[in-house]
């Protein structure tokens, strides 16, 4: 057998020209595929990661504990003695994964879709029954404080417990409506009892359609590439395998540009139902796509129909769109009842809306430019497609031209995207430059560097981040940071990736023109960066220059947060020179903190942010009168912090003039009121005018020294 230090030099392609090929037989069976993907994934996590872990036993050990945690989050579906049964292969996937016969998964597999039919009847005997809500029982909803049951009735009177709860919800609510009711509604008049069926109902309801999606998206496959994801994900939480439709929905997430239909959907009761057409596309030119339409079943061609009921929008969406030039029917059930096939050829669309934006916020006598970003994507495979930033010098240029006194760049919630668009971001705001450097787990640090010295913004600049931020929008905040060329302003850090990744393809090309396989790929952190400073943004992000409280602060959302991410880590400084062009923003800084300080909006949000985080994971009252309290506290303080979030005078927040007809003028009525709401949402967002006030403070301090000279 050929030696596993030379196999994935031929299986594996860094640079995405060759494809790791499985040599199989037509007969191969789906184990045996199963095997081979599992083995070269095991290679390639072994000789490439950046850092990886020992497969062995004790890696095993996690896997397995990650898997099944993975397939029962809540602890409701297996039972104590199906891990017992199990646990024979704790200590033998790491086996597997070096070339063993694989075991664990087919076992694991079997007793999940039994236990997944079984969990269907538990939830429907259940419902039958009235629920009383005057005993004082309590449920814990957390399944990392529980434990596996012990036997079928402690795992029906755990299920009992929730249904329970997830009905007192809604029975809840119910007498809450009837309360505010008058006397013509329908549910006026009804009883008690009426009401807790109508619960129970509701609750059914639900779970069907959770359970039926989770049928229809669980197959063998499906569980399968959730297995591989647990080992990838074990090495670092950024370490993904992207079956080829997942691989596909990857690269229009970071392009955002695909090839479909054209149709926004959105789900309705366990159905998929069309809510607007972009204007040109192949649904809104075959005339026969109508919004209101229900989408039941997708065939790929002349191939056989996928009935999609139940199936969420996420997944509905990979099936309608493909290839450009591809042929999709659908089966539309309409308004009036009929049902029509439609058949319809995919063509570009270009989600253009994920693209940046800008408008004007008025700060006093001051105009403020604030531009969105909500992630750093760049079009792969089509050489003039989009690319952030050029898009972002583009609002720069706009926002120069109405003679903006500064410029806000929103990062918020920015998970990242491509190292070349930050690089060559931070360029449009300094002068050339390292902006980064990077690290494979053998070599010296590189450092990346914008080398264009014709920066095209040199005025206050200031940048917005929370515990969203991610990647690349660290690279961007920390690189800025770094050069004292603006401030930072957000959460107490930012979220902590400090890792570089590469998509590597796995088996045969699938077409000649998206570069995916037909085994899809593996997503591989392979580097570390770092700032320029020295430190690396792993684990620690970035801390702003203005600390803004907000609702995430307390929740464990960021890396740090996560017991796989890699350590923080430090290399030498790279040889830059900071900002010499503007003011020393200290005292700038300071009055930002102290107007953050007497805010009282701001301590509402750290007051009411902190008093939310000790109340959850908290075993929870069945009785209805402990249960109205309980809620009645919840509701009142997320009031106040949802209150507290939003300006109770609106900001002036304009289109820019360059964009008045996209917003007002839009053909595509349905888009062109999504920006309006978007417009209309900047005027109270309590972050953006705190931000807005500190780039007037800037601009006026550099009015004054300017007027000095």
């Amino acid at each position: 057998m050929m030696s596993r230090k030379v196999l994935p030099l031929l299986l594996i392609a860094l640079l995405g020209v060759t494809f790791w090929a499985f040599s199989r037989g037509g007969d191969e069976s789906t184990l045996a595929k199963q095997q081979k993907l599992l083995a070269t994934v095991g290679i390639i996590l072994e000789q490439k990661h950046y850092s990886p872990k020992t497969i062995d036993d004790n890696f095993s050990k996690e896997i397995f504990r990650k898997y099944l945690g993975d397939l029962d989050p809540d602890k409701n579906l297996f039972l104590a003695s199906d891990i017992d049964s199990l646990k024979k292969y704790e200590l033998t996937i790491d086996d597997e994964i070096h070339g063993a016969p694989i075991a664990f998964f087919p076992a694991v597999a079997a007793i999940y879709t039994k236990r997944v039919d079984e969990a269907m009847a538990i939830y429907k005997s259940v419902l039958v029954q009235p629920f009383t809500f005057t005993d004082n029982e309590t449920v814990q909803l957390e399944g990392d404080s529980l434990s596996y049951p012990a036997d079928l009735n402690a795992r029906r009177e755990q299920w009992r417990k929730r249904l329970k709860y997830l009905t007192l919800e809604n029975y809840s609510d119910q007498l809450d409506q009837r309360e505010k009711s008058k006397a013509t509604d329908s549910i006026h008049n009804k009883k008690d009892d009426q009401l807790e069926a109508d619960a129970r109902a509701k609750v059914l309801k639900m779970m069907d359609r959770n359970f039926n999606r989770m049928k229809a998206r669980y197959k063998e496959e499906d569980l399968f590439s959730l297995f591989v994801n647990t080992i990838t994900g074990d090495m670092d939480p950024h370490t993904n395998y992207f079956p080829p439709v997942e691989k596909r929905a990857f690269d229009e997430e970071m392009s955002n540009r695909f090839y479909g239909i054209g149709a926004q959907l959105r789900e309705e009761d366990g159905t998929v139902k069309v809510v607007s057409l972009v204007a040109g596309s192949p649904a809104w030119k075959s005339g026969q796509v109508q919004v209101n339409d229900v989408i039941t079943k997708v065939a790929q061609g002349q191939g056989d129909f996928t009935d999609i009921t139940g199936l969420g929008v996420e997944d509905a969406v990979k099936l309608i769109r493909g290839n450009k030039g591809t042929e999709v029917r659908l089966t539309l059930k309409k308004a009036d009842g009929t049902v029509k096939v439609v058949s319809l050829v995919r063509d570009e669309i270009v989600q253009d809306e994920a693209f940046a934006r800008s408008a004007i916020v008025a700060n006093g006598n001051r105009k403020i430019g604030y531009i969105y970003l909500p992630e750093f994507y760049v079009d792969f495979e089509k050489q003039n497609g989009a690319h952030c930033a050029a898009d972002i010098a583009m609002e720069v240029l706009k926002l120069k031209a109405e003679k903006v006194d500064g410029i806000i760049l929103d990062l918020r919630n920015n998970g990242g995207g491509s190292l070349y668009e930050v690089v060559q971001m931070v360029g449009l705001f300094v002068k050339n430059g390292p902006v980064v450097q990077v690290k494979d787990r053998d070599g010296l640090p590189q450092v990346l560097s914008d080398n264009d010295s014709n920066m095209i913004y040199d005025g206050p600049f200031a940048v917005m981040v929370n515990e969203l931020s991610a990647s690349a929008s660290e690279i961007f905040a920390a690189a800025i940071q770094d050069y004292k060329r603006g401030i930072i302003v957000g959460s107490t850090s930012t979220f902590g990736k400090g890792t570089v990744q590469k998509s590597l393809p796995l088996g045969k090309p699938i077409d000649m023109f998206s570069g995916r396989t037909e085994y899809g790929a593996l997503k591989l952190t392979f580097e570390k960066f770092y700032r320029i400073n020295g430190g690396s943004t792993q684990l620690k992000g970035v801390t702003p220059d203005v600390v803004l409280p907000d609702s995430y602060e307390y929740w464990k959302l960021r890396e740090k947060d996560n017991p796989a991410a890699l350590k923080w880590d430090q290399i030498p400084q790279s040889a830059f020179t900071p900002w010499e062009g503007g003011l020393d923003l200290d005292a700038v800084k300071q009055v930002a903190v102290k107007r953050v300080d007497t805010s009282s909006s701001f301590k509402t949000i750290r007051q009411n942010t902190a008093w939310l985080n000790k109340n959850v994971d908290k075993e929870y009252s069945l009785n209805l009168v402990q249960y109205r309290d309980e809620q009645k506290k919840l509701r009142a303080v997320v009031k106040e912090s949802e209150a507290a979030l939003k300006l109770k005078k609106e900001m002036n927040v304009t289109a820019l003039a360059a964009d008045k007809d996209r917003y007002f003028n839009n053909p595509d009525k349905a888009k062109g009121e999504r920006y309006q709401q978007w417009l209309k949402n900047l005027r109270t967002d309590i972050y953006i005018d705190a931000t807005a006030k500190i780039l007037g403070d800037v601009a006026a301090k550099e009015h004054t020294l300017s007027a000095k000279k």
